[in-house]
């Protein structure tokens, strides 16, 4: 059994859609993000950084993981798939699941939070931040002109862009143009996997979500 410990963001939800695709048993506890539950020893003690998600793997002696893209890794190699077989193109996939870890995740958090939490609107910073998501929209659209997907195959690696891509509209970041990448969104959002992994656990409504992630970012 996996224990999740997670919340309702772009990357607690790519673990769930992981664990759905892979058909894996699992069960989530909630971490109240807003009351700063990731910031206490109890949690400290699985990710020092207190960041979501985390899994605990009980059928490994409780070994657990954190860092959404470690987390994907161990979950494709633990089960062998999601994963090209050939090297090459499982380098693929690592590069771009490492551009979504170090570039779309966060970039279009930053355009998140100066668009919706962040107490003082700053017109410069939301540009910078929304332009520079866009940009990367485009990267993966120019890749998916070619591939239906980003290492070729399904793979983690569209697992863990997906969630942020499917919040565009959050950051008010348009995808006008793009018809590569909203083709690939649509197929993503199709997925019955992707439908239920991001109902675990669900958003909470647009008022509620605000308000936690400002008494986060104080």
């Amino acid at each position: 059994m996996i224990e999740l410990l997670t919340a309702a963001t772009p990357n607690g939800h790519k673990v769930s859609i992981a664990l759905e695709e892979l058909e894996l048993p699992y069960q989530i506890r909630l971490i109240d993000l807003s009351a700063g539950e990731q910031k206490q020893d109890k949690f400290l003690q699985y990710n020092p950084n207190g960041r979501i998600p985390v899994i605990i793997d009980h059928d490994a002696d409780g070994f657990s993981v954190f860092e959404s893209g470690a987390i994907l890794l161990y979950l494709a190699e633990k089960t062998g798939k999601l994963q090209p077989e050939d090297p090459q193109q499982r380098s693929i996939m690592m590069q771009w699941l490492m551009f979504q870890m170090s570039g779309l995740g966060p970039m279009q958090g930053q355009a998140h939070v100066f668009v919706r939490y962040f107490p003082e609107h700053i017109p410069a910073v939301v540009d910078r931040y929304q332009k520079e998501t866009r940009r990367l929209y485009e990267v993966m659209d120019k890749r998916l002109q070619s591939v239906p997907y980003l290492a070729g195959e399904f793979s983690i690696a569209d697992i863990a862009c997906y969630p942020w891509v499917q919040r565009h509209g959050w950051g008010k970041v348009e995808l006008s143009g793009l018809d590569a990448l909203q083709d690939w969104l649509q197929r993503m959002n199709q997925r019955p996997a992707c439908q239920r992994g991001l109902q675990q656990p669900p958003r909470a409504n647009e008022q509620s979500t605000v308000a936690s992630i400002r008494q986060i970012i104080k």
